[in-house]
């Protein structure tokens, strides 16, 4: 899966790429990571055939906390 350029333009943007044995513990991952920093939310969780567990991506920008109204 290709990362499109505007989601790394500057520093503090940031693409992560996660791969868990199972569904609930990528959730669990993408809930802390929004927890910590801005990101893009919980996202689709995908099997790459052939290949262990099942991955996401998330976008994050580590240089905002989330709103903690959300």
């Amino acid at each position: 899966m290709k990362i499109d350029e505007q989601h790394v333009a500057e520093p503090g943007l940031v693409a992560l790429d996660i791969t868990a044995a199972d569904e609930d513990t990528v959730r669990t991952v993408m809930d802390g990571l929004q927890q910590q920093w801005a990101t893009s939310g919980i996202t689709l969780v995908w099997r790459t055939p052939g290949e262990v567990g099942v991955k996401a991506r998330v976008y994050a920008d580590v240089r905002r906390q989330p709103d903690p109204a959300d």
